[in-house]
């Protein structure tokens, strides 16, 4: 994107942060071709928060919702909820994550992405994954962001959900699931 004046700059920043809450001062630095300290006071003279700030706003909003698990049994960042329909979370990826020898990310930290979010999005009390069919599609390295988007595309008898992740770092997609899940009485 070419150099723009601060004005329609700063109109086109408050959109993109408007659109996507979570873009990072990197990716806006790049989007609008200036550096980022320009981004911080830019959403400084704004009002908008630091991605921390916007990401912890509205992940509270959305954990206040789920009603299968606590709010730290969740894995990443739940962003957007509608029980029995969809959600959207994500989940920064870091050095602690990857196999020493490969620099990939192990894969039970996307699978529990996966499955929480699968978990956060039936209306269920108590639920249990009864059957969960996954693919790996491609490796994912540290300080990747993946985001997760979770779609109920079955109900049956108010206990069985079925519901399909897909997990994609920017647009490429590194993991689908499909998942049965089983509301319990306990």
């Amino acid at each position: 994107m070419p150099k723009m004046v601060k004005k329609e700059r700063l109109k086109k920043l408050s959109e993109e942060i408007g659109e996507n809450p979570f873009l990072r001062d990197e990716e806006l630095s790049e989007m609008f071709s200036v550096s980022i300290q320009t981004i911080r006071l830019d959403r400084m003279s704004l009002n908008i928060p630091e991605l921390r700030e916007r990401v912890k706003s509205v992940a509270t909003e959305q954990h206040d919702k789920v009603k299968t698990l606590s709010r730290g049994e969740i894995v990443g960042e739940l962003i957007d909820l509608q029980l029995n329909k969809s959600g959207i979370s994500f989940l920064e990826t870091d050095k602690d994550m990857v196999f020493s020898k490969t620099q990939i990310v192990k894969g039970h930290y996307i699978f529990a992405l996966a499955e929480s979010l699968a978990m956060a999005v039936i209306d269920a009390p108590v639920a249990i994954t009864g059957v969960a069919n996954i693919k790996y599609t491609v490796p994912v390295f540290a300080e990747q962001r993946l985001v997760a988007k979770a779609q109920v595309t079955r109900i049956r008898d108010e206990k069985e959900y079925y519901v399909h992740v897909k997990v994609a770092v920017k647009d490429d997609q590194v993991f689908r699931s499909k998942f049965i899940l089983t509301a319990i009485d306990v």
